[in-house]
């Protein structure tokens, strides 16, 4: 039995325990079904891979017409996850989620929740989303706001040109947050 857990920090947010079905040859797990998420019409339209080393932490970053769905098949990895939606009432809050290949689950991540993610150790991130990549869709944040006091459990990690580039919370015009 797949059980669907509602973060209780930001509304919207779902982790999913993945039920694992395994024997001497291997093992079997179903990592998506739409109808875990009704509030959202699925059309999946583009499946992802992200490999990273230790160190390594990619984001934040914040969509305002696409849904997210992770999973994390090697290694582990801490997710950051931020609600910038103006209108949520639980704007502001902040969350940090552990997904690894031992505890293997799914996560949920809807519009205008900012995401990224730290690998603790080397991992392998897989993830679904229901529109295709669009650039003027790709918003970020710094992964390091003070507004946003994520704890990541890390001072100095490895970042690309663009998630070092990304603007604080406050210099973001209010008009570019997602509603």
């Amino acid at each position: 039995m797949t059980d669907i857990i509602k973060s209780t920090v930001i509304q919207g947010v779902k982790l999913v325990r993945l039920s694992v079905f395994a024997d001497d040859r291997g093992q079997f797990m179903e990592l998506f079904r739409k109808d875990w998420f009704p509030e959202r019409t699925w059309d999946i339209v583009q499946s992802n891979r992200s490999d990273s080393k230790a160190g390594v932490l990619r984001g934040l970053h914040y969509h305002r017409y696409q849904v997210d769905y992770w999973h994390a098949p090697r290694g582990r990895i801490r997710v950051g996850l931020a609600d910038l939606r103006q209108s949520s009432p639980t704007r502001g809050a902040v969350e940090t989620i552990d997904l690894h290949q031992d505890n293997p689950c799914g996560l949920f991540i809807p519009i205008g929740v900012a995401h990224g993610f730290y690998a603790v150790t080397d991992a392998t991130l897989t993830y679904i989303v229901d529109n295709y990549y669009n650039g003027q869709d790709e918003l970020g944040v710094a992964w390091d706001d003070p507004t946003l006091q994520i704890n990541w459990g890390v001072d100095k990690p490895i970042l690309s040109q663009r998630d070092h580039a990304n603007p604080r919370l406050l210099d973001i015009a209010p008009g570019a947050l997602p509603d």
